[in-house]
């Protein structure tokens, strides 16, 4: 017997393989998305394009938000375009913080390392909000002038419970969204972990059953 608050159905156009990361990085980029109203007429910005952010753009994108990625360097902007993304960023690049200043209704912050939050915050609009769902080891420095000025908003998302998980399932369903993953066998886990420290991984792993 199963609990059936506790149960979720995998619609069957998304393999398992696939569906199986969305109940991590797919639901917690959904909740604040939609807690935050992301949607036509939104400009929404993705900071990090890893196994969490690449949901963030799909997931945008198929609500019809502007949606921006903001990444460290250049390498993944193919990718971005490719995942729906309408404009692409490179945050080592000073300039880009100067022309977006006050561009970005909703910004959600996907990376775990360390990040200055005032330079980013300087790019969200009036009641904009930016959104923490990385965890880094070395939390930030805040200026609250940074908060203040321009009536702007910091929050953190963890993920969502139950009935928001199926309800974002059943919309990777409708807009054909799952995640990208890459399948590795059972004794390659180590390799899998070094890789995933290097930010070499394009954007999820998922371990071979078959291996075990």
């Amino acid at each position: 017997m199963v609990d059936a608050n506790y149960v979720l159905k995998i619609p069957n156009n998304i393999p398992l393989d696939k569906a199986a990361p969305l109940l991590c990085a797919g639901i917690t980029l959904y909740s604040p998305l939609m807690h935050w109203k992301a949607g036509p007429g939104k400009k929404v910005a993705i900071v990090g394009l890893g196994g969490l952010g690449h949901m963030g753009v799909k997931i945008a994108h198929a609500l019809g938000a502007e949606v921006t990625v903001l990444s460290h360097s250049d390498k993944k902007k193919e990718d971005a375009k490719r995942l729906g993304a309408d404009h692409y960023y490179s945050t080592s690049n000073p300039e880009t913080f100067e022309k977006l200043n006050n561009y970005f209704d909703l910004i959600i912050n996907t990376v775990s390392a360390e990040v200055d939050w005032n330079k980013f915050l300087q790019m969200v609009k009036t009641d904009g909000t930016m959104v923490l769902i990385g965890v880094s080891a070395k939390p930030s420095l805040l200026e609250s002038f940074s908060l203040i000025r321009g009536r702007k908003n910091l929050a953190g998302s963890l993920i969502g419970g139950i009935k928001e998980t199926q309800e974002m399932l059943d919309f990777c369903s409708k807009h054909n969204i799952a995640c990208d993953i890459e399948i590795i066998p059972i004794d390659k886990v180590n390799e899998a972990y070094e890789r995933v420290l290097k930010s070499d991984v394009r954007y999820r792993f998922v371990i071979d059953m078959a291996t075990l």
